[in-house]
């Protein structure tokens, strides 16, 4: 299935990584994966991309699944159809309801668990995740950008625009909302990530302008409500929306509503996110909940602060992020661990001392330095446990130990990685 650029690219490849067989064989198999393995074209033009081992479109995955093949769409017209019929998908969803992080295929009531929450035969799950209506409008702003075309810009997505930012108002004031979550079988099995407290409705926050998230990127309930990566994509996306608007509907009232809730949260970020550590100095905090309490720590899953240049809220040399950056990659960050095979940036979604392949592929994005990143990559090649491919998580002192045998957003994100320093 892969397309002609791909083709190109790998006949490239094999020229300038031929003193490399390893990374010649990951960068063909995690370049490939999605289009693969995940892909599946519908007969309306739209475009099902399943997560990996799991039978469901994520609408945060699917979007990151699909990155690394932007910089061929201009001379790829069968890639540049798989993505604009995903962006199509991804705003169907948003449509159908704003609170769910993934969907089915079809009408069909498929899912693992029944929770109590407002369900419909559409959606696999229904975790609240503020990334999970930036990363479809991310993916149709780059997709823009890198074809210059707009016929993507259709009256159901501009319907959607209008969901996303009223759902982003509607949970700066949390106490007014009506969603709520709550997983029966959190309370057999002991996981509170896995549930809302409160009865489903997350611990108390104040207004701060941010806007409230249930759940983090890692599908993991935020302990506080106030997640400050997915705020921070936020703001970079209603930039996106402001900029559609203008420039493609000439649109003034959706400008203005971006441009307000804009500002609005980047001002309680401002305002509200960071913490004076005795260490570190000032740096952000994961979560807070405008009362005062902070989550400082950081996640595998993007958005993170790791993160934060990638997703274009500031520049890998901020000196606030500079300083956030020194925390989260040292011990003082409670899921950042070390050992035998190797460090990094961990998840509570998996056991203690696993570290991710994506967290390690986001360090090497988020610096400039050459030999960082080629570091980085080398120890990537030497974690993969023999499978010529990306996990989810794997333990610090034995690789062979992981979980998901195929994730296939953690393949994406690897390619991109090498793509950007060996292909460029």
């Amino acid at each position: 299935m892969l397309t002609p650029s791909i083709r190109a690219l790998f006949e490239r490849a094999d020229a300038v990584l031929a003193d490399n067989p390893k990374l010649l064989k990951i960068f063909k198999n995690c370049f490939a994966s999605t289009l693969e393995t995940t892909v599946k074209q519908l007969d309306n033009g739209e475009t099902f991309v399943i997560t990996g081992d799991i039978p469901a479109m994520w609408l945060r995955d699917s979007s990151a699944q699909v990155q690394h093949y932007l910089p061929l769409l201009r001379e790829d017209e069968e890639l540049k159809a798989i993505v604009a019929g995903l962006i199509a998908r991804q705003v169907k969803c948003i449509n159908i309801d704003a609170y769910s992080n993934a969907f089915n295929e079809c009408e069909n009531n498929n899912r693992t668990d029944y929770d109590r929450t407002e369900l419909n035969a559409w959606i696999w799950e229904r975790k609240y995740e503020v990334d999970s209506l930036c990363y479809p409008i991310r993916r149709a702003y780059q997709f823009w950008r890198e074809t210059k075309d707009a016929s993507i810009f259709t009256e159901d997505f501009k319907r959607a625009v209008y969901v996303i930012l009223d759902t982003f108002r509607t949970e700066q004031h949390h106490e007014n909302s009506t969603y709520r979550f709550e997983r029966d079988l959190a309370e057999v099995w002991g996981k509170d990530t896995e549930t809302l407290q409160n009865n489903g409705r997350g611990m108390p926050v104040n207004y701060t302008g941010m806007t409230w998230s249930g759940f983090r990127p890692s599908d993991d309930a935020c302990t506080f409500g106030y997640l400050v990566p997915s705020n921070m994509f936020a703001v970079v996306i209603l930039g996106y929306i402001m900029e559609i608007a203008e420039v493609v509907w000439r649109d003034p009232r959706i400008y203005a509503m971006a441009k307000k809730l804009r500002h609005e949260i980047d001002y309680g970020i401002k305002a509200y996110a960071t913490f004076l550590h005795p260490k570190y100095g000032r740096i952000y905090a994961y979560e807070t909940d405008g009362f005062g309490n902070y989550m400082l720590m950081d996640d595998a899953n993007v958005p993170s602060l790791l993160s934060l240049p990638y997703l274009g809220y500031v520049d890998a040399e901020d000196e606030l992020y500079r300083s956030t950056r020194a925390f989260i990659l040292s011990h003082d960050n409670p899921f950042y661990f070390s050992g035998s095979a190797a460090c990094g940036i961990g998840s509570p979604h998996t056991p203690k001392n696993y570290i991710w392949h994506i967290a390690l592929s986001m360090q090497a994005l988020t610096t400039a330095n050459k030999d960082e990143q080629k570091a980085l990559i080398k120890k990537i090649l030497s974690t993969d446990a023999g499978c010529d491919c990306m996990h989810e998580g794997f333990d610090v002192n034995d690789p062979c130990k992981f979980t998901r045998p195929w994730f296939a957003w953690a393949n994406s994100l690897f390619a991109e990685l090498v793509f950007k320093v060996y292909m460029k």
